[in-house]
């Protein structure tokens, strides 16, 4: 019997013509720092719904917001700065890294010129919270964030989950790529966490503004938000008789 092979594809909604654009991850992981940095890049740039990512092997949900359904997995751009962000409304199952770290490089390579890829660690108290590093693909990507004053992560380190294989993609495919770690609360998403891998990382890369007054100011609202949609994801997911992802507490980086 032939066996099924796991694939992602992606639906382009819109032709965006951007030049040499930065593809940022905002993938749900530990603090939920990436998917609530980027969900405000998003909406700060006012970029574009480009198109959807499908697969089987994604959970079948139907997210909505403001009273909309939206796809679970979304692509983002706008062509002044050009960036593209990759978002998800919950955290993936291993199963789907593979299928997804395929299409990105398959479908989505061709349109970016480098990806950015934000991950959080725990902290190890609270001073460090909002300590960002970088991890680099190449000297090219090493250099830039050196110019950029991020500091290189140092000794060894493992980056897990979604990121992890994205990235480890990304290294195989020769396509330019880093990772902007920071310090995280080790038990709650974090806004904190991600108003500093914004002004501090993103912004001096991709040399663009983003307003991160919000993420001081709706701190608390942001986290109620983000546990509400984590523990009903995962009490639906129990409810089917699966194991949800380990979203707000499962560290991507061990150093």
């Amino acid at each position: 019997m032939p066996q099924h092979t796991p694939t992602a594809t992606f639906q382009q909604f819109t032709d965006v013509a951007t030049d040499e654009p930065y593809l940022i991850e905002g993938l749900p992981g530990h603090g939920l720092v990436a998917a609530i940095a980027t969900d405000l890049v998003t909406r700060q740039l006012e970029l574009e719904h480009h198109g959807s990512i499908v697969s089987d092997e994604f959970p079948s949900v139907a997210p909505f917001t403001e009273g909309r359904v939206q796809d679970l997995v979304r692509v983002y751009a706008g062509a002044d700065p050009p960036v593209m962000t990759l978002q998800s409304a919950v955290a993936l199952p291993g199963r789907a890294f593979g299928p997804l770290a395929d299409c990105v490089l398959e479908d989505l390579a061709v349109e970016f010129d480098r990806a950015i890829f934000l991950t959080g660690a725990p902290a190890e108290n609270e001073e460090n919270i909002g300590e960002v590093f970088g991890v680099a693909t190449t000297d090219e990507v090493e250099a830039e964030l050196r110019e950029a004053d991020i500091p290189i992560a140092d000794g060894f380190g493992l980056i897990g989950g979604i990121t992890g294989a994205l990235v480890s993609a990304c290294h195989r495919a020769d396509v330019p790529a880093s990772v902007l770690v920071v310090k995280a609360n080790p038990y709650l998403p974090d806004p904190a966490a991600a108003e500093s891998v914004i002004e501090n990382a993103l912004e001096p890369l991709v040399d663009f503004d983003i307003d991160t007054t919000e993420l001081a100011e709706q701190a608390d609202e942001i986290r109620t938000q983000m546990e509400e949609v984590s523990r009903h994801y995962q009490q639906m997911m129990a409810s089917e008789g699966q194991e949800p992802p380990d979203e707000p507490t499962g560290p991507t980086m061990f150093q």
